[in-house]
């Protein structure tokens, strides 16, 4: 049966976008554990196995069961649109380790043999221990699998923030979420979540709902969170097949040839929109180097620029995406 979210209309009014460093952190735990289930970060799987080998990441992955609850304490939705780590494990840390047993019995409960298992009884014998424990081993787990990463997974998730933002003012809320993810379905103020397991429904009652676009929840989209949690729908980040191509890979050499290396590679790697921090970190050149090219292009017409909160996010122009990818060159 598929998972209902039931709006009133004030609801509506109370939706918005975030992203989420903790929960690409405990996303990518997840995806260390069922390396075969995630096709597209292989390249990452394969760059971080040795310092992954490294981590206990037993205590996380006994929460994690393949089918059923996870702890919403471990990630809850952030408080504004782009709260940072640090922000975020300090409000785990600052939670009443009371209100976490039930969390944790439900997700131990749904986990095979968990439950009554040494390390189970442990974690719903001290809630306190627990919750000090598993928040530093999210953290080191952060510094780990996804801190290295950082500026190149949050541009993309800023990417798809400022698309869908501009996509909800054209289309408006009901055909977005269809945009969202094919698993999103919108019928008579009721959301349903397609094919995604565990309980079957919750009623918004005013609280609204955070959208948050994620690289390692990829192809699943992901609802939940029990009160005192606002309630959130995490979907898949769009370009995330590209996320881990180096650009170089992808940059046509009679392109490279007419614009020069690295003004081409620039061009190539925008293929959701960035900015010059980002781009920096992901083609290994220095930021003053990328906001020249950036300038040249923009100045050609290859592309347009928009400010995004506290950045200038860049891509592609329809002359700029001709040159870029190949399926779009008309004269080929």
């Amino acid at each position: 049966m598929p998972f209902h979210l039931h709006f009133e209309e004030s609801d509506l009014l109370r939706c918005r976008f975030a992203l989420s460093p903790l929960w690409e952190t405990q996303a990518a735990v997840r995806t260390v554990l069922r390396p075969g289930q995630h096709g597209y970060h292989q390249p990452w799987l394969r760059r971080i196995r040795s310092a992954a080998a490294g981590l206990d990441l037993a205590p996380l992955w006994l929460l994690m069961p393949e089918c059923g609850h996870n702890p919403d304490f471990l990630c809850p939705p952030p408080a504004g649109p782009s709260t940072s780590f640090e922000e975020e494990i300090a409000g785990v840390r600052a939670i009443d380790p009371l209100l976490i047993r039930e969390d944790l019995a439900l997700a131990l409960a749904d986990q095979p043999g968990a439950l009554d298992s040494p390390a189970g009884r442990a974690m719903l014998a001290d809630p306190a221990r627990t919750l000090r424990e598993l928040a530093a081993l999210m953290e080191q787990a952060w510094q780990v699998l996804v801190e290295p990463d950082w500026p190149r997974l949050r541009a993309l998730l800023e990417a798809d923030i400022a698309y869908h933002s501009r996509r909800l003012a054209e289309v408006g809320f009901a055909r977005l979420l269809g945009e969202l993810s094919p698993q999103l379905r919108w019928t008579d103020s009721t959301l349903s979540l397609v094919g995604m397991k565990g309980r079957h429904s919750r009623v918004l009652g005013g609280q609204g709902l955070v959208l948050m676009p994620s690289v390692f929840a990829w192809p699943d989209v992901v609802s939940g969170y029990e009160p005192p949690w606002q309630p959130a729908v995490i979907y898949p980040a769009r370009g995330i097949g590209s996320l881990w191509t180096q650009p170089a890979d992808r940059t046509p050499q009679a392109l490279a040839r007419l614009l020069g290396r690295a003004r081409a590679d620039v061009l190539c790697a925008l293929d959701e929109p960035a900015g010059t921090s980002a781009l920096a970190h992901r083609l290994g050149l220095a930021p003053s180097s990328v906001s020249e090219h950036l300038s040249v292009l923009r100045a050609a017409g290859l592309l347009t620029s928009r400010r995004y909160g506290h950045q200038v996010l860049y891509e592609r122009t329809p002359l700029g995406i001709a040159l870029a990818v190949p399926e779009h060159r008309p004269w080929e």
